[in-house]
């Protein structure tokens, strides 16, 4: 058994998309910034504000490969974690990467009011500059599914259904979108 891992651009829906599909699935559901509070006793923005970008991309990069350690878990990953190769690969090495992608229009609005310690400031424009510059670092995903305007389970039913279809031997447990046992 595997994971399936949710990447894409910060306000795509990893975590509201991630719980469901773990929900529906009967699998454990993990969420890496969270899992990075939980470890460092604080939350990201104090991370960053203590250790910088850079000491937060490290505690992101051991938490992954901690977590990869096991299966059977949909893992919802923060935004920057493609920046690193080394994640990229460990990622598609330990499971199914599904990238949940939203049209900028939706990001800006999805987003504002966040208190993101990349955003802060003028966050439309840290928006744009942060989506210009990531372009391209989510291309490595099995599965690409557009969020931009779609419920949660809409995206969950097409996952499923994309990941069953990407490789049949991919062991899922739990139900498919006709709601059937999964082998």
């Amino acid at each position: 058994m595997k994971n399936i891992i949710l990447i894409g651009f910060m306000g795509a829906g990893k975590t509201s998309v991630g719980k469901a599909l773990a929900e529906r699935l009967h699998w454990k559901w993990i969420d890496t910034d969270a899992e990075i509070e939980r470890r460092a006793g604080k939350r990201i923005p104090n991370i960053f504000h203590d250790y910088g970008e850079e000491g937060f991309r490290k505690m992101e990069t051991e938490v992954l490969h901690h977590l990869l350690q096991s299966s059977g878990q949909v893992i919802s990953t923060g935004g920057g974690i493609v920046l690193r190769k080394e994640n990229r690969d460990v990622m598609v090495r330990h499971g199914k990467v599904v990238y949940l992608k939203a049209d900028l229009p939706e990001l800006i609005s999805r987003l504002r009011g966040s208190d993101r310690p990349l955003l802060q400031g003028d966050m439309e424009g840290k928006i744009k500059e942060l989506w210009t510059a990531r372009k391209g670092f989510y291309d490595f995903a099995s599965v690409t599914v557009e969020t931009t305007n779609r419920s949660i389970d809409d995206i969950v039913e097409e996952i499923l259904q994309r990941l069953i279809n990407v490789q049949k031997s991919f062991p899922l447990t739990g139900k498919d979108p006709q709601g059937k046992d999964l082998v």
